[in-house]
């Protein structure tokens, strides 16, 4: 039986991402949850440190207390 040469670089690719993955980390689900957390929340404060209506000394307090939230 002789290979093509396309359904060798397929297979290749194929073992190589498959080694890849198997080497990843595996994470839990609550730190899964808590990386979306913590992104959401910095997502919030960047939006707030852009807001003009207070104080910087103010904005950076609500920064503090909400990045504080964070796990």
């Amino acid at each position: 039986m002789i290979l093509e040469p396309e359904y060798n670089d397929t297979e290749l690719q194929s073992k190589a991402k498959q080694e890849i993955i198997k080497n990843l980390p595996v994470k839990t689900q609550q730190q899964v949850y808590d990386e979306l957390r913590n992104d959401v929340i910095e997502e919030v404060v960047v939006a707030i440190e852009s807001m003009t209506g207070f104080g910087q000394d103010t904005i950076s307090s609500f920064a503090i207390y909400i990045r504080e939230m964070k796990k």
